[in-house]
């Protein structure tokens, strides 16, 4: 279930002046606090996103990274075990294999 984030119109309570709640998405947004019975609005909070950090991160979420090396080759940083680990232009046998990173 998603938490969603509210903020006291007026003072607040103990709960301080914004709360977090988890409520089904179907529920409608609280119009006021569980605990103090006070006014509140629902805010909108920023997403959570993950964001890889190494090629590692990015191999392991089926991402292919190729980085220029030379004019037309480029070396493929993710590669797994059954791929080339250069790609050159002009040799499809070189190029990453999605059919093995794609997945339903």
């Amino acid at each position: 279930m998603p938490v969603y984030e509210y903020e006291h119109l007026n003072q607040g309570c103990s709960a301080g002046s914004r709360f977090e709640y988890v409520q089904p998405i179907t529920e409608k947004p609280l119009a006021a606090c569980p605990r103090c019975g006070e006014p509140v609005k629902r805010l909108i909070s920023l997403p959570n996103i993950n964001v890889p950090q190494s090629n590692a991160d990015l191999k392991n979420m089926g991402f292919s990274k190729l980085v220029r090396r030379d004019d037309g080759v480029y070396e493929n940083v993710t590669a797994l075990d059954h791929e080339s680990r250069y790609m050159e232009s002009g040799k499809p046998e070189t190029m990453p294999d999605l059919s093995k990173r794609i997945s339903d």
